[in-house]
């Protein structure tokens, strides 16, 4: 009784946080964090200790699956150059750069841990830079590109940290090795994933009921991980595979209802999970803390030098890869723009997260020889990036994007596109009922064709521009006075017992579900 206690009482406090930080206009994750170390010395409040599995099993793969989900696979494909400098080569050179400097700094620790250490702290978080990034309205490729870097890096660190462990504690590990581990990885990951798509597509195209469909939406990143670790693959790259192959055939899987539905359930999914990881990573301060016995001025200038490491690998990598590879003809014109300010506001978003302190949890406790080294310390570096990434550069991401400028995804290209789109829609389904007159009475065409030509109007008078109130516009606010009228007059019947609660629900629900379309065409 008392564990399920105080996870209600953890979701209670996240959901809270949250609530705090749409209140105050602030970022939810920054919010969080700083709650969870208010928290942490609070008395009678229990102390919770994180069990990486929990977090590399348990929450990263449900929050990384919805993200795949949602990433638009052909924007996903026109960025993979720098979403694969940025998931592979930045990750690998940021692990190397902050084991180099931790080595230096901890000469009693060998190389082989430092660079584990290294790998755990290179990859920024999956949920923090897309959640900034999105809150803040950054241009629609940079965050396709964070996207796309955050469903991958994870992959990247934990093989090199596997390798890295590997050879911390003595075992023999070569470039065969290393290749091998790799292959099995990143292969036998990708392979899963792949699997997993095919299997589950199938599932999804089978299934009609929709809380059958949610239910087994809900069952595929765990299935897919525990796949994947049986034969010791990389389980991030199979939820992520599989995500972006269902995601992209969601249209064609899925029912209407069962999409409706999905997009609920994963809402309030990633919600509560996000809320709990960011509050658990601010309540692990005491645990942090407690073997930390390492000198103040140490402990200080090492934490200091990891962190500007930390900051200025990613932009040391960044700007060369930005701009060394338009010197090839072929990748000249495919890439972002090419302004400073672009991989500036990139380089910025690299906050730290959960993965980063669980992989520090996960560390070998002893190297090679059974020799201790001072384990402690790396788990407070590790917690140290997270919380000054987090709070330092998520706070000024937005000052920052505001001081670059940066143009906005342009609104009239975007209605333009979608009118254009809405007219060739209307006259698919023209065509279609023109086809199919004969089968229903004339009026009822009439009134299918109406619908036709009020749809198509309403697209294209997203081009005004004007301040004016569009026919639309109109018609939904009319609307909605009248649906409110309408609910009022069902539940006063139901009140007074003259129509049953059944009836008052299945009213309801056709009326939030016209309400909702009313929203989404005034919004």
């Amino acid at each position: 009784m008392e564990p399920l206690f105080e996870v209600v009482v953890f979701l209670a406090i996240a959901t809270l946080g949250a609530a705090l930080a749409r209140k105050l206009g602030l970022l939810a994750p920054i919010v969080l964090v700083v709650v969870g170390l208010a928290l942490s010395y609070l008395p009678g409040l229990p102390h919770v200790r994180l069990d990486p599995e929990l977090v590399l099993v348990g929450i990263l793969p449900p929050l990384l699956y919805v993200a795949a989900l949602e990433t638009s696979v052909p924007a996903f494909r026109l960025a993979l150059r720098p979403i694969l400098l940025l998931a592979v080569g930045l990750v690998i050179f940021t692990a190397f750069a902050v084991g180099l400097v931790v080595h230096l700094l901890v000469p009693a620790a060998p190389f082989a841990v430092c660079l584990a250490l290294g790998a755990v702290i290179a990859p920024p978080d999956a949920v923090a830079a897309t959640a900034v990034a999105r809150r803040i309205g950054l241009p629609r490729r940079v965050v396709t590109i964070l996207e796309g870097e955050s469903l991958l890096n994870d992959a990247t660190a934990l093989v090199l940290l596997r390798v890295a462990s590997l050879a911390a504690v003595g075992s023999a590990v070569g470039v065969g090795e290393v290749g091998l581990e790799v292959l099995r990885s990143a292969g036998g990951g990708v392979l899963v994933g792949a699997l997993g798509a095919l299997v589950f597509g199938f599932l999804h195209r089978r299934i009609s009921d929709p809380l059958l469909d949610n239910a087994l939406s809900l069952i595929i990143p765990f299935a897919v991980v525990f796949a994947a670790e049986a034969i010791h693959a990389s389980g991030v790259m199979a939820v992520v595979v599989t995500g972006l192959a269902l995601g992209h055939q969601l249209p064609r899987l899925l029912s209407a209802a069962s999409r409706l539905q999905l997009g609920a359930v994963w809402r309030l999914v990633r919600f509560l999970l996000e809320g709990l990881v960011f509050l658990l990573v601010g309540l692990q301060l005491p645990e942090v803390l407690r073997d930390l016995d390492e000198p103040v001025g140490s402990l200080v200038v090492i934490t200091v030098a990891v962190l500007a490491t930390a900051f200025l690998a990613r932009f040391a990598w960044l700007f060369p890869a930005t701009y060394l590879t338009r010197l090839v003809p072929r990748v000249r014109q495919r890439g972002a723009a090419k302004e400073v300010r672009y991989p500036l506001v990139i380089g910025w978003a690299g906050m730290r997260g959960v993965v980063t302190l669980a992989g520090a949890l996960a560390l070998p406790l002893t190297v090679a020889g059974d020799q201790p080294y001072p384990r402690a310390l790396f788990i407070w570096l590790a917690f140290a990036v997270i919380v000054a990434t987090l709070v330092g550069q998520g706070a000024t991401l937005p000052a920052v994007a505001r001081m670059l400028k940066l143009p906005p995804d342009d609104p009239v290209q975007d209605a333009l596109s979608a009118a254009g789109a809405q007219q060739q829609a209307s006259r698919a389904a023209r065509e279609r009922l023109d086809a199919l007159a004969d089968t229903a009475p004339a009026p009822v065409v009439e009134r299918l064709r109406r619908l036709l030509d009020e749809r198509t109007n309403m697209a294209w008078e997203q081009l005004g521009g004007t301040v004016r109130e569009t026919p639309s516009q109109a018609y939904g606010r009319l609307r909605q006075e009248m649906i409110d009228a309408e609910r009022e007059v069902f539940r006063t019947a139901r009140d007074a017992g003259r129509i049953p609660e059944e009836v008052l629900v299945r009213a309801y629900r056709d009326l939030d579900l016209e309400e909702s379309l009313l929203r989404r065409g005034v919004d």
